[in-house]
């Protein structure tokens, strides 16, 4: 997706400047727009989590971060909470209990977390024995580390948010694919546009 003159200014403005963002304006902004009105005081404390990484990373490319709020909205079910997947994993292979550890490896955290080989990679970057503790990533902290590094790296699919976001493009649909291929990806990108409306807007 080509990108306007405006719309590179504004994206190289958001790359140069360190971003801090006010929390109580974005939260009024992103309240009406995609809560429909109101956010719990789980919602909030997720959504904090999540901004004060990204400030902590002293990342600057908004883009990555509306997304990031995207992904976890739409995979927490809107409830910016580290969750299990519904069913653990139940018809699926990766549902099945491991023989050496006897855990199994369905979804959990901001990103639903699956099988054993991403518990395995993901143990190395959070310093957590993910594989013979696999509930470890329902904790915030472990949650958000998945969630940016993975993100960030291509941990999940090979594919990360550079490769969608850059000076060149903005590619808010083809950037489910850092996830899950193109499931849900409208309805994603729908969620991602409004939290970078709101991102701009404070």
């Amino acid at each position: 997706m080509a990108l306007s003159i405006a719309t590179k200014i504004n994206v190289r403005i958001h790359l140069i400047f360190s971003i801090m963002i006010n929390r109580e304006l974005f939260f009024d902004t992103v309240r009406p727009s995609i809560f429909n009105g109101a956010l719990t005081q789980s919602q909030v404390d997720g959504i904090r989590v999540i901004l004060n990484e990204w400030e902590e990373q002293k990342l600057k490319d908004l883009r990555f971060l509306a997304y990031m709020l995207a992904t976890t909205y739409h995979e927490t079910a809107h409830t910016m909470q580290p969750v299990a997947e519904y069913g653990k994993g139940k018809g699926r292979k990766y549902g099945v209990a491991d023989p050496v550890t006897k855990q199994t490896y369905y979804g959990r955290g901001f990103v639903q977390l699956t099988w054993k080989g991403n518990y395995e990679a993901m143990s190395v970057v959070t310093g957590e024995d993910l594989v013979n503790h696999p509930d470890r990533a329902m904790d915030m902290k472990v949650a958000t580390k998945i969630l940016f590094y993975g993100m960030l790296h291509g941990s999940f699919t090979g594919k990360k948010l550079s490769d969608y976001f850059n000076d060149l493009s903005t590619d808010w649909f083809k950037a489910r694919k850092i996830i899950n291929g193109l499931d849900k990806a409208a309805l994603i990108q729908d969620y991602a546009e409004k939290f970078y409306n709101a991102l701009k807007a404070v």
